[in-house]
């Protein structure tokens, strides 16, 4: 078990460790603990003596104050979060199924994405029947709204960084904004592990942790052949765009990094494709390049998300003929992914279960929860 403390970035006015280790309180901040973390390294938290939490995400820290507890005459400029923590606005998408997860998605009461952007059944009723509120995209959200609600926190996505301005918006009311980093986990249960931080948020501490052990406790016992990488079975992970171009998992990207968990190997590699260094975890390729690396695949993944799902091998050949060639369409080994995979934050240990699965049992005996075969 990894615990990750907070205390190296703490100013020296605000804490002293002697040299037995002993922590003393300086300035209202005695640090009695740390929150235990398995994968995330994008956050961590420490826990006071006084109650309240000390949070860093990236390089930004957050105090978390719990009702009844009054807020420090000194908060070394961090963001206060005042608890209970009620009419949260979600801009980031992959939050939305954590604060569900834990039974808190009604304290979310706004989001920037509308009721058709969602593929998750409750999240998508939520936004239908208003109980959470699309008040316009995470650049120009409808700031009278988030007044007029009493928002006691705005979660965004690395996004907001494009648009500060309405992040410093949204501060200029009073309302705390965490930028949270998710997406950022090298680790692909490092997301989901984020969890934990918004049970904190909302005093749902122990829900947090007891779903997060459930989730991972099939991916940990998985039997991963102890075979080297180069032996193991190959995948190709990708969808074809409306302009015919294969869009791809970069190599590194979280999804790669599943299909590796699961006992396969991504069969897109850095040396194969010119990768660029941009901040996004996809990339286009031409059919070509597509066909000299994938076509001797063991396993195609169609990823629907994006173009809706597919049931059949003959609806992936009508979008690119030349896939009829490939050897795992010859073979009936192609799968599609179901729509909510991206979304679905809290599935990460379920979809490499899923992968395991088509990589280690050629019959695949029963129904998987994020894949399906093509007929």
């Amino acid at each position: 078990m990894r615990v990750r403390s907070l205390l190296p970035l703490l100013t020296a006015a605000a804490l002293i460790v002697t040299g037995c280790g002993k922590r003393q309180e300086t300035a209202g901040y005695d640090i009695t603990g740390s929150m235990e973390l398995k994968y995330a390294e994008q956050f961590s938290v420490d826990y006071c003596a006084n109650g309240c939490a000390v949070a860093a995400v990236g390089d930004d820290r957050y105090l978390i104050v719990p009702e009844g507890v009054e807020v420090p005459e000194d908060t070394q400029g961090m963001t206060v979060i005042k608890q209970p923590v009620e009419n949260i606005y979600v801009a980031a998408t992959s939050a939305m199924d954590l604060f569900d997860g834990i039974g808190k998605l009604g304290d979310v009461t706004m989001t920037s994405t509308a009721a058709d952007g969602w593929s998750l059944p409750a999240i998508h009723d939520a936004v239908s029947s208003g109980s959470i509120e699309f008040i316009g995209k995470y650049s120009a959200p409808d700031y009278e709204t988030l007044v007029s609600r009493n928002c006691g926190l705005a979660v965004e996505s690395t996004m907001i960084y494009h648009t500060p301005e309405v992040k410093e918006q949204i501060e200029s009311f009073g309302i705390p904004v965490l930028t949270e980093r998710s997406s950022y986990e090298t680790h692909p249960l490092g997301r989901m592990e984020w969890m934990k931080f918004y049970g904190l948020l909302t005093g749902e501490t122990e829900q947090a942790e007891k779903l997060f052990a459930e989730k991972t406790e099939a991916f940990e016992s998985l039997e991963v052949p102890d075979i080297p990488e180069e032996e193991r079975r190959t995948a190709a992970f990708f969808y074809i765009t409306s302009n015919g171009y294969f869009s791809i998992r970069k190599p590194g990207d979280y999804v790669s990094k599943m299909i590796g968990l699961a006992g396969g190997r991504y069969i897109f590699t850095a040396d194969d494709l010119n990768v660029d260094d941009n901040a996004l975890s996809t990339m286009n390729i031409q059919t070509e390049t597509f066909y000299d690396i994938a076509h001797d695949a063991d396993i195609l993944i169609y990823n629907s998300t994006v173009d809706g799902d597919l049931e059949s091998i003959s609806q992936l050949i009508g979008k690119c003929s030349v896939l009829a060639d490939f050897k795992a369409v010859k073979n009936g080994d192609v799968w599609c992914t179901g729509q909510n995979m991206f979304q679905q934050t809290t599935g990460a240990a379920d979809m490499i279960c899923d992968l395991n699965s088509i990589f280690t049992d050629d019959a695949v005996s029963g129904e998987l929860t994020y894949l399906h075969r093509l007929s």
